[in-house]
């Protein structure tokens, strides 16, 4: 990042707007494709996958690349996502599968309390369908899942960790120490479409926050590529079961 200026602080009402109001409007398209998707036999998650493309992608990304030509005169992310500063690669080996495996731990040992909350307090927000359950076409799974490989795994994260970690995080100076915690949390509230996991994401996240501000922010793209490979790699499996 630019170090020759210094990084804007954001108040806290645009704070507050820049990480909730992109979940407002991926929400609001996610839960109106939903049931069309769903007619046309396809579980909830391809709507999501198709609302990372049209909603998620350009509102985040075109947000980050607006700054970057306000800061610049052009295109640009220089000076508007921080942390991308170089580490050894061997950092990458250690902090990768640490991280990796932390957040796996937060997220397994958090499953109770998913299910406890989504049975108690939001029963009334549609389940996300994975689809690896008896209805769902082989066709329909792949095609779903293709689109889960590009958008869950590769675009969606990549984007979500530039404009959060890079973007927001270092500009919660009115947080204080405090930053790493409300913006976990803000970012877990930011999904609303799976709101039962409020507690699960904000404990997951912080590992994550704090490893970009101490490491590096592609040690956490990494990561959370990584974690949600993990989905496609279990619907590979019920898809080829499927095909025996």
């Amino acid at each position: 990042m630019d170090t020759t200026r210094p990084v804007e602080q954001h108040s806290v009402g645009r704070s507050l707007a820049l990480h909730l109001g992109p979940g407002v409007l991926i929400g609001a398209c996610y839960f109106a494709l939903s049931p069309i998707l769903r007619s046309w036999g396809y579980p909830s998650i391809a709507a999501l996958m198709c609302t990372v493309a049209i909603v998620l992608v350009p509102v985040e990304l075109g947000y980050l690349l607006f700054e970057g030509r306000k800061r610049n005169g052009r295109y640009s992310l220089e000076g508007v996502v921080a942390y991308r500063e170089r580490i050894p690669a061997l950092q990458y080996f250690l902090w990768v599968p640490v991280l990796f495996v932390l957040v796996g731990i937060i997220f397994t040992l958090m499953k109770p309390v998913d299910a406890l909350l989504h049975e108690t307090v939001f029963s009334w927000v549609p389940v996300l369908e994975s689809g690896l359950t008896a209805g769902y076409s082989r066709g329909a799974l792949i095609l779903t899942y293709a689109l889960v490989a590009v958008f869950g795994v590769v675009v969606g994260p990549i984007v979500e960790e530039f404009y959060f970690r890079g973007f927001l995080l270092p500009r919660m100076g009115y947080a204080g120490k405090w930053a790493p915690v409300l913006h976990s949390l803000l970012f877990a509230v930011y999904h609303f479409w799976t709101p039962w996991q409020f507690v699960t994401r904000t404990l997951g996240m912080l590992p994550m926050v704090y490893a970009a501000q101490r490491r590096n922010l592609y040690v956490v793209v990494i990561v959370h590529v990584l974690v949600n490979t993990l989905d496609v790699v279990t619907a590979v499996a019920f898809i080829a079961a499927m095909a025996r």
